[in-house]
């Protein structure tokens, strides 16, 4: 008998994420997906070109990978933030399209190496640059179900759609009559508090 898998369950928790991430696209218009509806301009289909900027820096530079796909809005001379939004010759199909071609190439150098293999982050200040698979994949994990909460909050106000993924919405709250008297009932709490 073996013992768990580390490596296996690292990458598990960073599919999860992944498709956490996509899936609060679907079924929704073009619009939908590039609404900015929190005040830093957050919208879904910039997140999932944000993580897919962080994947091919995370697993395909810093492991000797480069990606050979063209990621224009990371240059130096690309406008500030230009990750975390879609332009308007940015479609929807291109950008899902280059987040899981991002994938793939990160799932090869996550099959291809140990947890301990080496790489080097260099737009990271020093000690930091050097890193192990092994923390590439938690920080990269950590940073994809940070920005699949912010999915979940935009997805919510965009149309009311709560969870992860499909069919697992949040326990108890699926019917949007019971979600109104929850939040009702807590807005009056909040309301009683000040």
């Amino acid at each position: 008998m073996t013992g768990p898998d580390l490596k296996a369950d690292l990458h598990g928790y960073l599919r999860v994420a992944r498709a956490a991430v996509v899936w609060k696209l679907d079924g929704l218009s073009e619009y939908d997906v590039r609404r900015p509806l929190v005040a830093t301009g957050t919208n879904l289909l910039g997140i999932v070109k944000h993580l897919a900027t962080v994947e091919s820096g995370h697993f395909g530079a810093a492991f000797g990978r480069p990606d050979p796909l063209s990621l224009p809005w990371t240059s130096d001379t690309a406008e500030p933030d230009a990750d975390m939004w879609a332009a308007e010759n940015e479609s929807r199909e291109e950008l899902l399209d280059l987040y899981h071609q991002v994938c793939a190439a990160s799932d090869a150098v996550i099959d291809d190496h140990g947890l301990d293999a080496i790489g080097h982050v260099p737009w990271w200040p020093e000690p930091a640059r050097t890193v192990t698979l092994q923390h590439i994949l938690i920080h990269t994990i950590a940073e994809a179900h940070r920005h699949a909460g912010h999915s979940d909050i935009v997805r919510e106000l965009v149309d009311g759609t709560a969870g992860y993924m499909d069919g697992a919405g949040l326990v108890g709250r699926e019917d949007p009559a019971a979600r109104r008297q929850q939040r009702d009932r807590l807005e009056a709490i909040a309301r009683r508090a000040h």
